[in-house]
């Protein structure tokens, strides 16, 4: 987020002045011009404080700038005569903006009187500024910037007032140059500015206050009552405690609302995207409760009502057998770009055996067989196939090294080993090894021969289709075009190279231009626009895997340069939005942008008197990024418990690699200056879940986690053994957490 800077040391310079000029009472002084503020038109007539300006000037910069007062309804005739005014827009002044630079000076001495030469002042108490006159500086400005927002805040529920104060005050230290205030208060052992997001206000008045009390002096000082904690009463009739405890509290309290109770004492939930597989049995579920997860993810942008019904029945009769509270969020599908569907492949699985470089088998294919609807194989197995066998009494005859004999879809005789023999839900699961490569579909039969008795037989069941894609390479051509129908076919165009899919989406072929750069599956392939047409659009790929990427049905495009314009809830999130209130607990809303955006869904919510559902905010996109201050503010007018979800996966895409870091950093600082649970998503443990074998980097990243309230993690085959070591590196500091790092003890030996 871009913040204009304010030197804290210039300021300061000033500090003295204000305090000892009779300066009005801090709550009522009003700040326009270097410092960030949320506009709003208030209406309040408060008094023109012409006389008294903050002489603020940049670090190492001659020339002095002035923050002044300005009464609300000038700002108003001012912001309307200005074409790019909005009550939306966070203003800021960087100090390297030449184009402000003119429009400053002249306000600057429009409202200077001459009465007061404040370069003067300066210059006389510049060598005598201490930690106390800027912590004091940074005082008014904070409540100053609380003041020019008093009629935004008090548009905000009052289960929020505290929060959104404190957003404010944090917005406001943010627009300081406080680097050399930071460097003095930690020579001398105090706070340190970093920390204090949560209680912005409780922490500067509790410093001043010990400030004022060690020195002899200490009634030039302000007053700070009940031991740096106050209490402020500037909303209407509330008495807002914006004490350290209270704001801690508060933070707590919104985490526990949204997300729920954590037990035994752990420090974050664990939140999984399930599909398919946890509607066809309940172990799976009951497994990734077992192993730590507490909060469970539907993507309304696939499967129907029906598939989420048996999901949300079979979580919650989990959950209450296992007795472990877990709650539901559904992910309303937005306006996001998606490739279009391709045609289902042929029901059809591979069995491959694992060969050397010269294509000798080195060991066969361990194929997992278990009656339909039976759970998952032992946590402790991993097999290359799973298949579902028609047929239990054929299943309960075999014993470990039987011969399972089947001949595949291409006519080729092929056999299976029994190497081991489990008992699993409604009957026996049996690991089998399979030594040459075949090609299994649904019908296919399975028989072994008995002496004496005829083949016992069973039948391959439930084969899915296989998924359909295309490869993409390097200097590929690949044709976008806006297809009517809902599915396509994967066959190549007749030039070698070149390849079709559709996009449903028509904002893409409305909005594009050639040279934009274009991005494929949350980044894995890009490209750049060479031509466009009402129907079609053309992509030359510059980047993708060595051997090729593939790129499949409804997977994510990101035009990050364009300025594609989206509705913000889509006909569909409408209707999916009844379903979402009825069944789940919270609904996550993508690809937030503007304030709009969240005007709009507040308004749906009133309209359905939702008031109790859980609302997590989706910032995956530059704009919901550097609108995040705003877009929080609007949600707390409503009493909706609230959060924000950090999807690093497109708004990597859309911001850039290289500041996806800050940014995550930037969005955790303001949800915990807003006191709002943050969930960090995206490609959390990604190794791990796929492959069952984490990488350094992302044990760390994952452990970067603790900072959030709820950690996601996505859909994979060793989903269980993820969530189980997620949980061990979130709760390892609990208080039952045992200890397995020593104190390290030095010993010197002479001789």
């Amino acid at each position: 987020m871009i913040i204009g800077a304010v030197s804290v040391c210039s300021i300061a310079n000033q500090a003295s002045f204000l305090y000892h000029a009779r300066f009005p009472d801090p709550s009522e002084v009003n700040l326009y011009g270097l410092s960030s503020f949320l506009p709003c038109k208030s209406g309040i007539k408060i008094p023109d404080y012409g006389n008294h300006i903050f002489l603020l000037q940049g670090r190492d910069k001659l020339t002095p700038r002035a923050a002044y007062s300005m009464p609300p309804e000038r700002e108003d005739a001012q912001r309307q005569s200005s074409p790019h005014s909005s009550d939306y827009h966070l203003f800021v002044f960087p100090e390297n903006d030449e184009n402000l630079e003119e429009p400053r000076k002249g306000r600057a001495a429009s409202r200077m009187q001459p009465s007061i030469d404040l370069q003067q002042i300066a210059e006389k108490q510049g060598n005598q500024v201490t930690i106390l006159d800027k912590l004091k500086a940074v005082h008014l400005h904070i409540l100053a910037m609380e003041q020019w927002n008093a009629s935004r805040l008090k548009l905000c529920h009052r289960n929020y007032s505290a929060s959104a104060i404190n957003v404010l005050h944090y917005l406001a230290l943010k627009s300081l140059d406080t680097e050399q205030i930071k460097e003095e208060l930690s020579s001398i052992g105090l706070m340190n500015l970093e920390t204090i997001n949560t209680h912005v206000l409780s922490s500067l008045s509790g410093c001043i206050e010990m400030l004022i009390n060690s020195r002899s002096d200490s009634l030039l000082g302000i007053k700070v009552s009940g031991e740096g904690l106050p209490v402020h009463q500037s909303l209407g009739n509330q008495n807002i405690d914006l004490g350290m405890t209270a704001m801690v509290k508060n933070s707590s309290s919104n985490r526990d609302l949204l997300l729920g109770k954590l037990q035994n004492q752990k420090m974050a939930h664990i939140m999984v995207t399930v599909g398919q597989e946890a509607a066809e049995n309940d172990m799976h579920i009951t497994d990734l409760i077992n192993s730590g997860a507490t909060i469970f993810r539907i993507n309304c942008a696939h499967g129907n009502p029906e598939l989420w019904s048996k999901i949300i029945t079979t979580v919650k009769r989990c959950s209450r057998l296992l007795e472990k509270p877990c709650r539901i969020l559904m992910d309303l599908a937005g306006p996001k770009l998606r490739t279009g569907r391709l045609k289902d492949g042929p029901c059809v699985v591979k069995i491959s055996p694992k060969r050397n470089a010269l294509g000798r088998v080195i060991c066969g294919a361990q194929v997992w067989l278990s009656p339909q609807g039976a759970g998952p194989p032992p946590s402790h197995l991993s097999p290359d196939v799973i298949l579902q066998v028609d047929g239990e009494k054929f299943l309960s005859k075999l014993e470990v090294d039987d011969s399972v004999r089947f001949t595949d879809a291409r006519g080729k005789r092929r056999s299976l080993r029994i190497l081991s023999k489990y008992p699993v839900f409604s009957g026996a699961g049996l690991m089998a090894e399979c030594s040459k490569t075949a090609y299994l579909e649904s019908g296919t039969a399975l028989y072994i021969k008995e002496k004496g008795k005829k083949s016992s037989v069973g039948f391959v069941a439930s084969v899915p289709p296989a998924e359909q894609f295309v490869r993409l390479r390097v200097g590929d051509l690949l044709v976008l075009s806006r297809d009517s129908s809902d599915e396509q076919d994967t066959s190549p165009s007749s030039a070698v190279g070149t390849h079709k899919m559709t996009c449903p989406c028509g904002y893409l072929f409305d909005s594009v231009k050639p040279g934009d750069p274009i991005a494929f599956d949350d980044g894995k392939i890009w490209g750049v626009i060479k031509g466009t047409s009402i129907s079609e659009v053309v992509v030359t790929i510059t980047h993708a895997g060595p051997k090729g990427t593939k790129l499949g049905s409804e997977k994510s495009i990101n035009i990050p340069q364009s300025d594609i314009r989206y509705e913000g809830l889509t006909s569909k999130d409408l209707i999916d939005l009844d379903f979402v209130a009825a069944h789940a607990d919270m609904v996550g809303i993508s690809f937030i942008r503007d304030v709009h955006d969240i005007v709009v869904l507040r308004q749906e919510l009133s309209k359905r008197k939702f008031s109790k559902l859980g609302i997590v905010l989706k910032i995956e996109t530059q704009g919901g990024f550097e609108k995040l201050p705003l877009l929080i503010l609007e949600a707390m007018k409503s009493e909706n418990p609230l959060g924000v979800m950090i999807a690093r996966g497109d708004l990597a895409v859309e911001c850039g690699w290289e500041k996806l870091a800050d940014i995550q950093e930037e969005i955790m600082s303001i949800c915990s200056a807003a006191h709002l649970p943050v969930i960090l998503a995206t490609q959390v443990l990604e190794s791990l879940v796929k492959t069952g074998v984490p990488t350094r980097a992302e044990i760390t990243d994952a452990a970067n986690g603790r900072r959030a309230s709820c950690v996601m993690l996505n859909k994979g085959n060793h989903i269980a053994k993820a969530v189980s070591t997620l949980d061990t590196i979130l709760n390892s500091q609990c208080l039952n957490a045992k200890a397995e790092l020593k104190p390290l003890i030095l010993v010197n030996r002479v001789g």
